[in-house]
């Protein structure tokens, strides 16, 4: 998509400082899908520094003649989203979700997750400034798939999932991207709401607790949007898939706990093996169940459940999802008033990681910390 002459002039300078600031904060670890070699380093500076360079206004794209009636509605629609998302839900009113950049691909990033072969805890990557996360993003595919072969040939599981949007906590104006911009409108707000949440509250070395109240947070708004906005289909559509998801979920984390209490037995390695693939059967036959029978063979989730049998998949849907309850009951306790809802949230991010554990109840501590990697 083309822009004109002046426009691009007049962003090219504050595009440019922009760039310097990106590159000297990435350098330093603080994109959330880091790693820490230099190569990575690398890519991770010149895939966002990419991003940044091609952001443009949506305000600007909404007056260019060459952009397509079908994506200014669609550019229309995210703004809107996100300044209920500030108005309505008191999550950071900045430039983030303001610009616009068109990708030319699936996704913005692909994550890497990585667990031993007998264990669903996942391998952590450690930086100066984010801590540790669960998962290592890579701009690139294929370089994806080389990381995750590599870990692959030192005994691990992995899984690659591909993600259409990541947040820089703040530090940069995250843009909207072309990998989510066609979403439907309950999916975008969704995404837009999650991704807003983690300015708000972000704890080093706890992605569970960061992942799922952010899931908690854009639940919550897109009840809210759908209540203002939403059509009564969008709303029962939004609450079918919801509960379809919720189903699925459950289904994964109940058999990464199987998984969790058989790998604490004192069994041989064939034998771990073989019990290994039997629970992994087990869960894709309950899942085909559950699409042909509750879900009148809805298919939305079968890439998903194809999957060759991995700790790493299992333990990507625990990062996401395993203290969701626990937030939704946080949310409850304040009567469903946000910002009050935030302010106790923050009070557990300075809790120690025990203490915040024990609020949060079954589930946040998570076991024994699992295996990191730092530079």
């Amino acid at each position: 998509m083309s822009r004109p002459a002046s426009l691009v002039l007049r962003e090219s300078g504050s595009k440019v400082r922009l760039a310097l600031r990106a590159a000297l904060a990435l350098a330093g670890g603080l994109l959330l899908p880091g790693c820490t070699t230099l190569d990575y380093y690398s890519q991770a500076i010149s895939g966002h520094l990419d991003i940044v360079w091609r952001a443009a206004p949506i305000e600007a794209q909404l007056r260019d003649p060459a952009v397509t009636a079908s994506l200014k509605a669609r550019l229309q629609r995210a703004l809107a989203i996100r300044d209920f998302a500030s108005r309505e839900l008191q999550l950071p009113d900045n430039a983030s979700y303001r610009r616009y950049t068109d990708l030319g691909r699936p996704f913005v990033v692909w994550n890497v997750f990585a667990a031993p072969e007998f264990s669903v805890k996942p391998l952590e990557s450690c930086f100066p400034f984010a801590g540790c996360v669960s998962y290592r993003g890579f701009y690139s595919e294929r370089a994806a798939l080389r990381k995750a072969a590599e870990l692959r040939d030192q005994g691990y599981d992995t899984y690659v999932g591909g993600v259409p949007a990541y947040s820089t906590l703040g530090w940069f104006d995250d843009p909207v991207l072309s990998t989510f911009i066609h979403y439907p409108d309950a999916e975008l707000a969704r995404l837009i709401f999650h991704e807003l949440a983690h300015q708000v509250v972000y704890v080093r070395d706890d992605s569970a607790f960061n992942e799922s109240f952010a899931v908690a947070v854009e639940q919550e708004g897109v009840r809210r949007w759908l209540a203002q906005y939403g059509s009564p289909g969008d709303a029962e559509r939004y609450q079918v898939l919801r509960s379809r998801r919720r189903e699925a979920v459950a289904l994964i984390l109940r058999h990464r706990n199987l998984l969790e209490k058989f790998y604490e037995q004192p069994l041989a390695e064939p034998d771990r093996r073989s019990g290994k693939l039997r629970i992994f059967e087990n869960m894709r036959r309950e899942y085909e169940t559950l699409r042909a029978f509750s879900w009148g063979g809805y298919a939305g989730f079968d890439r998903l459940f194809s999957q060759s049998p991995s700790n790493a998949f299992v333990a990507s849907i625990a990062t996401y999802t395993q203290l969701v309850p626990a937030f939704e009951a946080l949310l409850r306790l304040h009567g469903g008033d946000l910002p009050a809802f935030y302010r106790g949230v923050k009070d557990l991010s300075e809790m120690s990681p025990s203490e915040r554990a024990r609020r949060l109840g079954p589930g946040a501590a998570g076991g024994e910390r699992p295996p990191a990697r730092s530079g």
